[in-house]
């Protein structure tokens, strides 16, 4: 028996209708059952250019819908404008990860996000993004507050979603779904570099579609 009780959530001016932008399914499940369970009105705004190749985004998209489908929540599938993307990574492609390139890739990603939230009505947008471990909240943080700056009434909610258990349980809800495992951030440029780091230890390159989690003794 889950004798699992999360806490109440409450969105920036106690709005209870939510923009989220979600990156993949395993980062947004814990986020959006935590929002489900609060009451909360949301929608999913998945906008993510810099997810390469296509078939990954695809891949990665597609498990977002089937749980959004699932859960009864609304779905705005917006552009794959992946040439806008590189146009603006163009002379960052060596950059660090939680570099520039990826300051560069949230705003762009908010910046879509914050439109469509002041476009529709939405008094709040949040992201998926800072529930993983290997993201810098500050950056992302950092970057949701710049998107909405702009627009009168509408607010980013920089809450923490890795609190409170809410990393664990991101790993428990991918496990229990059997969503797709990705094995690298997203662009072509940081699956160069996971690939070239596999390398100096002798693995194998990524291979695209092959994990899921509670599938693959590997998925943790």
């Amino acid at each position: 028996m889950n004798d699992f009780v999360r806490s109440v959530l409450t969105p920036p001016d106690g709005s209870k209708k939510v923009l989220l932008h979600s990156c993949c399914a395993p980062c947004s499940g814990e986020v959006m059952e935590a929002m489900s369970a609060s009451g909360i009105d949301y929608t999913i705004f998945f906008y993510n250019p810099n997810i390469h190749p296509e078939r990954e985004y695809l891949l990665r998209k597609e498990e977002n819908v089937r749980f959004a489908e699932k859960n009864d929540v609304p779905f705005v599938d917006a552009d794959y404008d992946k040439d806008n993307w590189f146009a603006r990574a163009k002379g960052m492609e060596w950059e660090p990860e939680r570099g520039v390139r990826c300051t560069m890739c949230f705003d762009m990603r908010f910046e879509r996000t914050a439109l469509y939230a002041h476009e529709n009505g939405f008094p709040v947008m949040t992201s998926s993004l800072g529930i993983s471990r290997w993201k810098n909240m500050a950056q992302i943080n950092d970057c949701g507050e710049r998107a909405v700056a702009p627009y009168d009434g509408l607010s980013y909610w920089d809450f923490n979603w890795r609190k409170g258990g809410g990393s664990a349980r991101m790993i428990e809800i991918s496990k229990r779904e059997q969503f797709y495992q990705q094995e690298y951030c997203g662009c072509v440029y940081s699956l160069r570099d996971s690939n070239m780091h596999r390398r100096s230890q002798g693995r194998e390159p990524i291979e695209l579609g092959k994990l899921y989690y509670g599938k693959d003794d590997t998925a943790s």
